[in-house]
């Protein structure tokens, strides 16, 4: 096993006796919600573990995989909580504008963050960041955390949970003890698991491409959301990079293209110049001719949701806890909502002096987070079903709806704070 240089200080701290480690949270799993915990808990002194059982020279040197994420006006606050935003912010695109269209029906919704400046002080909707940068500036963050030990890699294989504490071991028979284990280890989580959570599951006949394009106009900061039948087809802004031979630079945006199974085959399959030709014809001139940028990628649409967050010390994060269709683009959002709440209640209990496995900090989790993930997810999964059909008074309705948005303010308004991440209010 090999840790990061803060483990190394974290373990002299938290003492190590015939091969236990011992610390007040452990996180199974090192996602980038586990990660953005393990930093904000460690910002306030507490001793955390955190069992990621990829290594982390692997995880860094991973390849651009397709994939970002849209960092809301909100978790911009935790990460920055967090101590990520800063380092995150040079290779952050702001989302100034959203456009969301509806088939080839005239009419269109449009979003401008100005309209938000009362609550947000004109900042963006949020941002699009690349995932592999987000996992960079959390590896640099733990490792200037003493308090935050950061096992990588390391797979948990057994959990205790008692009244009194948590005892886990590792492959390698290690022992760790704690008073909280936090399950941050995704879809297939081993936590919620070994506390027999059941959960409810569901998966669409749609999967993503997921690419970059460099285009010949300037973005603005407009990201696009198109719905089709086969499901939405998403622009969005991302930085600009130099071009390969060094002259000037590409104007660059991330694709979410939603198709059908058999259709994502076809598209996967076309030639780089084919694939560029469907790419233009998709997405029409308004930024100028297109190109793709790097490799395709094809991920399977599904949604997740735990029957509960919570048992006897231990709590869910992200997406142990809940998946959903990225038609919003709010997947790791709402984990790093759960991160906020979580992390909030964990560290005001530790100033007093208090137990951090404390049945009422869960419930109070538990009461807190599931309104807010559960409406998420329930919208989610009617916008997909909504809008990816043909069917004609539906399609109507749908127009209507999207006019009646835009014409009455406080419904308009509503949208526009959920796009910035700002929950339930």
């Amino acid at each position: 096993m090999t840790t990061t240089r803060s483990a190394t200080c974290a373990q002299d701290a938290l003492g190590r006796k015939d091969g236990t480690l011992s610390c007040r949270v452990l996180i199974v799993g090192g996602g980038l919600a586990g990660l953005t915990l393990a930093a904000r808990l460690g910002k306030a002194g507490l001793p955390v573990i955190v069992a990621d059982r990829e290594s982390k020279k692997a995880r860094a040197a991973l390849p651009f995989d397709g994939r970002t994420t849209a960092i809301s006006f909100g978790s911009q606050q935790v990460l920055d909580g967090a101590g990520l935003w800063r380092p995150l912010l040079p290779d952050a695109e702001p989302i100034l504008d959203i456009r969301i269209a509806d088939d080839r029906q005239p009419l269109f919704l449009h979003f401008d963050h100005r309209e938000m400046a009362s609550e947000s002080d004109g900042a963006p909707f949020g941002h699009i960041i690349e995932n592999r940068l987000i996992r960079l500036a959390q590896f640099a963050a733990l490792d200037d955390l003493k308090s935050v030990t950061h096992l990588a890699p390391a797979t948990v294989t057994a959990i205790d949970r008692t009244d009194e504490a948590v005892a886990a071991t590792l492959a390698d028979g290690t022992q760790i003890k704690a008073e909280i284990v936090i399950g941050a280890d995704g879809r297939g989580s081993m936590v919620r698991q070994d506390a027999s959570i059941g959960f409810r599951r569901w998966r669409y006949n749609q999967h993503a491409i997921v690419c970059t394009i460099a285009h010949a106009k300037p973005h603005a900061g407009l990201a696009l959301e198109h719905f089709m039948p086969e499901g939405p087809f998403a622009v969005l802004p991302m930085t600009d990079a130099p071009k390969a031979k060094g002259a000037g630079v590409d104007h660059r945006s991330s694709i979410v293209w939603t198709e059908r199974p058999a259709r994502a085959d076809y598209f996967l399959g076309l030639s780089v110049a084919d694939f560029n030709k469907a790419l233009n014809e998709r997405m029409g001139d308004y930024l100028g001719r297109v190109r793709l940028l790097g490799d395709r990628f094809r991920y399977p649409l599904g949604v997740l949701h735990a029957r509960r967050y919570t048992d006897m010390r231990m709590a869910l994060i992200g997406e142990a806890a809940h998946a959903i269709h990225p038609i919003a683009g709010q997947g790791l959002n709402l984990g790093l909502r759960d991160v906020a709440l979580l992390s909030e209640l964990l560290i005001d209990r530790a100033r007093l002096g208090l137990d951090l496995g404390d049945r009422g900090l869960l419930a109070t989790y538990e009461r807190r987070r599931r309104p807010d993930n559960a409406t998420m997810l329930a919208t989610t999964d009617l916008l997909n079903r909504l809008f990816s059909n043909r069917v004609l008074p539906i399609r109507a309705a749908r127009g209507l709806g999207l006019e009646m948005v835009g014409r009455l303010p406080p419904l308009k308004r509503f949208f526009m704070r959920q796009a910035m991440g700002l929950g339930l209010r």
